[in-house]
């Protein structure tokens, strides 16, 4: 008797938490006079658990007919709750996107070679030659071939396509296109003419869409960021001969120099800092040994330049103090960057977050960002990549 009551009873208790878990999950759509006939269930159920197992029995074989007139099953129920959950899960990701991670894309060569922006490859210098799809989907190339077949004049007649940017243009009365955005097509295949012979060749080869990459919007709040970090900040109210920063890109990427105080000097291709409060200067390897790679003298790594057209550290005599609440940035391509000795401090407000994990391409730079030696062959040229940002 004791077994077929206790048996009675846990059949009970399972019945009245999946009432209330009806009840919980579908509270904001049930009617108030819904709720409360299902209540009168619940304490029904809550009266029986000192009655005798045969009455327990006869409620648990009559009640469910009764909950179906109360809350009528609908049709797709279990597509529903599948749609409530994946809801759930896409605010979560907006969640955690909006508070800890955010994809950023590398536009431009600032940075390379720790990360490499949009940038044409030519079929003479791609090693790898995978057929498409795989090199886009892989190695995030899209292939870039045009010859001329008519001489004529070139009338561009536009740009768009989903997700990946195309640019249109006819010469004579034949129709090209090829990948990227207007700016960057004259850049690798038009480069600024305005007419054609036949059989010239545009282009032949790729163009890479650069590295895509998460940035941890969260940790530096709590630790702070260090000289070294690879930095992502907005450009709000950032300027430079008269311009807004803004008005070229609203997010640039370059690595963190000079934390407020510091005084900054670039000589003989090397940064030198003398923090707040210090009366000499030192190395910046000194201070954070991820900035050896970049004097290194290998794989396209070649320290930090002066610039006679800058603002700013225009040659070795000069300094930069950084002041409060603010930091000082530089492009690993030094020769190559529109950074701090161009638009000087980054206010700390601006500062988006540390670049994280490039998650595609699937490089040789694929996983956490900075954490991969330079190769080891000697950077030969400077100039393999002349867009600033």
């Amino acid at each position: 008797m004791l077994f077929f009551r206790k048996n009675a009873l846990k059949r009970l208790d399972i019945f009245t938490r999946h009432v209330r878990h009806r009840m919980h999950f579908d509270d904001d759509i049930l009617s108030e006079q819904t709720k409360t006939r299902l209540d009168e269930v619940l304490i029904e159920a809550e009266s029986l658990k000192k009655s005798s197992p045969e009455l327990i029995n006869k409620f648990l074989e009559d009640t469910p007919a009764r909950l179906d007139k109360i809350t009528p099953k609908k049709s797709f129920a279990a597509v529903r709750e599948w749609v409530d959950i994946l809801a759930v899960a896409f605010m979560v990701a907006f969640g955690i996107r909006a508070l800890y991670l955010q994809p950023f894309k590398i536009p431009t060569s600032s940075m390379q070679p720790t990360l490499f922006g949009i940038h044409y490859v030519s079929k003479n210098t791609k090693t790898t030659v995978l057929p498409p799809p795989f090199d886009l989907f892989i190695q995030g190339m899209r292939k870039a071939k045009a010859t001329v077949s008519e001489e004529g004049q070139l009338i561009p007649t536009g740009s768009g396509g989903f997700l990946l940017s195309k640019t249109y243009f006819n010469i004579g009365s034949q129709s090209y296109s090829l990948p990227g955005e207007s700016p960057k097509v004259n850049e690798y295949a038009i480069k600024g003419r305005t007419y054609f012979e036949k059989g010239d060749v545009l282009c032949d080869g790729w163009l890479s869409t650069g590295d895509h990459l998460f940035v941890d919007r969260f940790s530096h709040h709590f630790t702070g960021l260090k000289r070294g970090d690879v930095t992502v900040f907005n450009t709000e109210g950032i300027s430079y001969g008269g311009q807004l920063l803004s008005e070229r890109g609203y997010y640039y990427i370059k690595r963190l120099i000079g934390l407020p105080g510091d005084t900054i000097r670039v000589k003989n291709n090397m940064v030198y800092i003398k923090p707040s409060g210090q009366k000499e200067e030192k190395p910046i390897t000194d201070f954070n040994p991820a900035f050896k790679k970049i004097y290194s003298g290998k794989g396209g790594y070649h320290g930090h330049l002066n610039s006679p057209t800058a603002t700013y550290l225009i040659n070795e005599e000069s300094t930069f103090t950084v002041p409060e609440d603010s930091y000082f940035m530089m492009g690993d391509n030094s020769a190559n960057s529109l950074d701090g000795r161009y638009f000087g401090m980054v206010p700390r407000k601006n500062i988006v977050g540390r670049a994280f994990l490039v998650f595609w391409p699937f490089s040789r730079r694929w996983g956490i960002v900075d954490a991969k030696d330079p190769l080891d062959v000697p950077t030969t040229d400077r100039n393999t990549e002349m867009s600033m940002q």
